[in-house]
Order: C-alpha cells, then sequence, then structure tokens
C-alpha cells in the first residue's frame, strides 16, 4: 500500500517541474490527484505522462473566477480534499531601480494572491486531519541579488505556514513549507539565465555540488503529505543541496 492510498490531492502548477514530479510521486504512492496550469498543451500532455487517476485542470491561480471552476469541480468529482500543494508561481528576476509596476504585480498575484485564494477556497473541501505544502524557496532566507521582489513573495508564503498553523490548528491540518534550492527545471535552461547557472556551478556555492532534481524535491513533499510527518507542522523543509545552511 502506498504512503497516500485513498488520498485526493490538488497540485497547483502540476503540469511541469516540480508539480510534475511531484504528481508523478502521489499517484505512484496511491493518491488521486487534481492538477491545475494555464497552457492547456502543456497539461494536456502532463495528464498523459501521468497516465492514470488524474483530471488536468485549466485555469490561473491568481483568478478567482479560475479558482471558483476549479473548486466547484474537485467537489462535484471527489466531494473532498486530504493534500494541497500550493506549488504554481512565477520566478522572474527583478533589478532594484528597474523593478516595474507591471512586474511587482504579475509577482504578487501568482505567489501570494494566488496561493492563498488557493488555500482559502480549498478549506471548505479539505479534511480534518489534512496536509497543506507550501512552495517557498531559500530566497526568503537569502539575499540574493536582483531577486527582490520574487523573495519577498516567497517570504510571504513562509510566514503563511507559521499563520495558518495556528489558523487550522483546532481541525488539525497541517501546515508546512517547502523551500527548494536550485534545481534543474526548465526556466534553468533559458538562455537568459545560462551564464548565472555556469556561475553557480562553478563558484562551489551549493555543498552538494550540483543542482538538484525535480523529483528529489517530489520526495520531499510527499513525506510532508505522508503521515511519515504527522508530528511536523509549521516549519520549514529545505531541499537545497545545503545552500541556505552554511
Amino acid at each position: 500500500m502506498g504512503k497516500l492510498e485513498g488520498k485526493i490531492a490538488l497540485i497547483t502548477g502540476g503540469n511541469s517541474g516540480i508539480g510534475l514530479a511531484t504528481a508523478k510521486r502521489f499517484v505512484a504512492e496511491g493518491a488521486y490527484i487534481f492538477i491545475t496550469g494555464r497552457r492547456e498543451a502543456e497539461l494536456d500532455a502532463a495528464v498523459s505522462e501521468i497516465g492514470a487517476n488524474v483530471t488536468g485542470v485549466k485555469g490561473d491561480v491568481a483568478s478567482l473566477g479560475d479558482l471558483d471552476k476549479l473548486f466547484a469541480q474537485i467537489k462535484r468529482e471527489k466531494g473532498k480534499l486530504d493534500i494541497v500543494f500550493a506549488n504554481a508561481g512565477i520566478t522572474p528576476m527583478t533589478l532594484l531601480g528597474e523593478i516595474t509596476e507591471e512586474a511587482y504585480d504579475s509577482l504578487f498575484d501568482v505567489n501570494v494572491k494566488g496561493l492563498l485564494f488557493s488555500i482559502q477556497k480549498a478549506l471548505p473541501l479539505l479534511s480534518d486531519g489534512g496536509s497543506i505544502i507550501l512552495n517557498a524557496s531559500i530566497v526568503a532566507s537569502k539575499g540574493f541579488a536582483n531577486w527582490s521582489v520574487y523573495s519577498a513573495t516567497k517570504a510571504a508564503v513562509r510566514s503563511f505556514a507559521r499563520s495558518w498553523t495556528s489558523d487550522l490548528k483546532e481541525r488539525r491540518i497541517r501546515v508546512n513549507a517547502l523551500s527548494p534550492g536550485y534545481i534543474d527545471t526548465a526556466p534553468w535552461h533559458s538562455s537568459a539565465v545560462t551564464e548565472i547557472r555556469e556561475n553557480i556551478e562553478s563558484s562551489g556555492s551549493v555543498p552538494l555540488g550540483r543542482f538538484g532534481t525535480a523529483d528529489e524535491v517530489a520526495k520531499a513533499v510527499v513525506f510532508l503529505a505522508s503521515d511519515d510527518s504527522s508530528y511536523i507542522t509549521g516549519t520549514e523543509i529545505f531541499v537545497d543541496g545545503g545552500v541556505a545552511q552554511i
């Protein structure tokens, strides 16, 4: 029997990267999952790749209307949720002195507002004793240049995990933050960040000496979603090769 046997889970941004890797792990552990994504073709490809026990729902977490449709569908099809992995997010660089209102609004709309309302709208369906995992980042703990707005959004996510642990303690719903470091996902294959990646890899700033994989993060999400972490709440787990620890 899998660690998530019979559980119903939602993974926002589950059509690529860490979200897709986690979706595969959840299904392998016995869960039925709903995944979301903004791009229909990519979402359909992810559903096909996962293969079974999955429903893809097109939508943008920054749109409250899209979230209402998502949770109406989950209620109609399964009637409840046991696990929510609030994973959807965007990561554009924002150089101080060149930050635009549009860039600021975009980051906070997806990474903070979208995450907040994803969880708030999930609560009526979420089982008592369920698990919420918030995808934060090491940038909430580090002071990297050119990432100030993104870092601020992830600091908010980390704060949510603490506050919501208190808000939901009567329902025994565990809320934890997961903070990945440098993970080998699509954004790191863009030509715009090639030099940055090369500098990271050559500088020795990652104690384990490499980028992590999406599947390594997914294993940590499964841990936080399952009864293996039954006495863990309000915390932050780093999957970062040691970057934020030294």
